[in-house]
């Protein structure tokens, strides 16, 4: 059993290095900050980033659906 907690936290831990990076890029990207710049300013300053980067793909993902 040991083994498999030890898998599983390290497949936890990839997860989030590859989230974090993904976070950054798409924080990083002109659309992001452009979308961004059009929140009220309370509102982006205030909500975590986390927040943000999924709320922007969320909101991305369901533009390009229609």
């Amino acid at each position: 059993m040991a083994a498999t907690r030890s898998a599983s936290s390290a497949q936890l831990s990839d997860h989030a290095r590859i989230w974090y990076s993904l976070k950054c890029a798409i924080a990083s990207s002109s659309g992001f900050k452009s979308w961004k710049g059009e929140l009220p300013t309370t509102e982006a300053e205030s909500t975590p980033l986390d927040q943000l980067v999924r709320r922007y793909l969320r909101e991305t993902l369901e533009t390009l659906a229609y």
